[in-house]
């Protein structure tokens, strides 16, 4: 049985690993027949010291190079959606319509278009100039990125095509993308794409590199190598601070997405006022994509009332009645199964739900737990245990007061809710509410279900840890995305001659903003 080939220096070349591994259908549990290789450390040194090269060439390339490229492989994944849609369906089972092909292929695809319009306008570039001191700065590449994707985005955040690779390779650097066991089909489909693009638009060999999986001793080893500028990774949290551990010794910048439940209050104002509506929306929120988006909400603080307890029936209801999707893997459904015992033996209920099984293959009852106020202060560290999947946790105050103590206990997360009335009854607790959730999420929503993520310049999709290693950057929304991957280069004295075209008096760039003697300004050809 032929193993696939690893790309590596601008070549697909047999890998020298000896250990090989294949990916599974999630809906029927048998193994896909492309066999794939385990990386050996000899190999990812030469991937390493490829991009080194790379990175070196183009060092001084103006955006538009960068922009180039990613115009060019958007185009060639829009000439193989089908077959990008039909490969990602098999590897993971999430469902072809909407999912696949309306959303998350478009996206994916919008995503390299907007990195590739930040790389020609220089947006991300923040030129700062002091005339009267002579010191200016810029942003630039940082050096070789490598890019961790994760399981449950087979494209929109894929290590070689997703929103990481787009922002690394719009700041100038050459990506070594580690695929994902459970869509490595996927991958390799998107590398073979990317590597073509690269071959049209005169990239250097080793810009784009991919190998799919490594051991973990080496993958603290490649995060760590003196010639990595910085690491993406969106994945699990025990992992991901394995990968921190080492970059932070190393002094490598490691940008993690690692966790979140993504907690959503609804005031007793909105349940008395539209109850019946909010169990639609939440429910379809919850278990849309079989709760597999690290924006499902999965907690949700209420406060006790003849209200509230018709909402949790009725939620209860739907979840029983609804049917249960197919998780990503095996591994998935037992991830979820452990975060559920944990959330239990703290002492949440269970309303329904909590085995295994009731779909196609990987599977997990749709699950509903609940736990009082008191309990969830008591003990907030484990029944805040992300149960990644088809579930959620009701959290019962006693009363309106205890929302501050719950929302005091929250660790950080991606995003967090609140719903409120319209008539504005719920306006002073909302007040109490929001200042304790505004400093433990990034993005803050108001009578929203959390779960999706526009591509937005306004966007934040980060957050305080455990969301993500660092409260102070965004995995999505360009060009904030960007910076990164991006190290501020300074220049003192330097003749104007030698300095980059964005800080010279005299911008020959076409129009760019940039901070003059704390004055923004817009520069202009000629």
């Amino acid at each position: 049985m032929s193993v696939q080939p690893v790309l590596i220096n601008g070549v697909w070349k047999a890998s020298a690993g000896t250990r090989t591994f294949q990916a599974v259908n999630p809906a029927t549990l048998t193994a896909l027949p492309e066999v794939y290789p385990v990386s050996p450390w000899s190999e990812i040194e030469e991937a390493v010291q490829a991009a080194a090269r790379a990175a070196a060439t183009v060092a001084t390339w103006p955006g538009e190079r960068f922009a180039r490229f990613l115009e060019r492989y958007a185009e060639r994944i829009d000439a193989r959606a089908a077959e990008l849609v039909a490969l990602a369906h098999q590897e993971t089972a999430l469902p072809v319509e909407p999912r696949l092909s309306k959303a998350e292929l478009p996206r994916t695809t919008s995503q390299l278009r907007q990195a590739a319009a930040a790389a020609r306008d220089g947006s991300w570039l923040r030129p700062t100039i002091d005339t009267k001191a002579n010191i200016r700065a810029v942003f630039g590449p940082i050096g070789p990125v490598v890019v961790f994707g994760p399981n449950n985005f087979p494209f929109a955040f894929n290590g070689i095509s997703g929103g990481d690779f787009a922002a690394a390779v719009a700041a100038g650097n050459p990506v070594i993308a580690k695929g994902h066991s459970c869509h490595p089909g996927t991958t390799r489909l998107f590398a073979v794409e990317a590597q073509l693009a690269a071959q049209e638009t005169d990239m250097p060999a080793g810009f784009i590199q991919l190998i799919y999986r490594t051991d973990h001793a080496d993958g603290e080893k490649l995060v760590s190598h003196p010639q990595i500028g910085a690491i993406g990774y969106t994945g699990a949290r025990e992992t991901g601070l394995v990968l921190k551990t080492a970059a932070d010794k190393a002094g490598k910048p490691i940008y993690l997405e690692l966790s979140s439940i993504n907690p959503v209050f609804m005031l007793p104002g909105a349940l008395a006022e539209r109850g019946a509506a909010l169990v639609d929306e939440f429910a379809s929120s919850c278990l849309m994509g079989t709760g597999q988006f690290c924006t499902n909400p999965g907690l949700v603080v209420l406060v006790a009332g003849s209200e509230t307890d018709a909402f949790v029936k009725a939620v209860q209801e739907k979840f029983s009645a609804a049917p249960v999707g197919t998780l990503l893997s095996e591994g998935v459904q037992k991830h979820l199964a452990r975060g559920i015992e944990t959330i239990r033996a703290a002492g949440a209920k269970l309303l329904t739900g909590g085995e295994p099984g009731g779909g196609k293959g990987a599977s997990y009852r749709n699950t509903l737990l609940t736990v009082s106020g008191d309990q969830f202060v008591a003990d907030a560290a484990r029944l805040q245990t992300e149960a990644f999947g088809n579930c959620s946790l009701f959290v019962i105050a006693r009363d309106a007061s205890q929302l501050s103590s719950i929302a005091s206990a929250m660790e950080g997360n991606l995003t967090g809710t609140i719903y409120s009335a319209n008539d504005g009854r719920d306006d002073d607790l909302y007040r109490t509410v929001e200042p304790l959730l505004r400093r433990r999420v990034g993005r803050l929503l108001n009578d929203r279900m959390p779960t999706g993520v526009a591509v937005s310049p306004a966007m934040n999709h980060g957050g305080p840890f455990p969301a993500t290693g660092h409260p102070g950057f965004t995995a999505v929304g360009i060009p904030a995305s960007v910076q990164r991957f991006a190290a501020l280069y300074c220049y003192d004295n330097v003749r104007a001659h030698r300095l980059p075209a964005s800080l010279q008096d005299q911008n020959p760039t076409g129009k760019l903003w940039r901070l003059i003697d704390g004055t923004w300004s817009q520069a202009h050809i000629g």
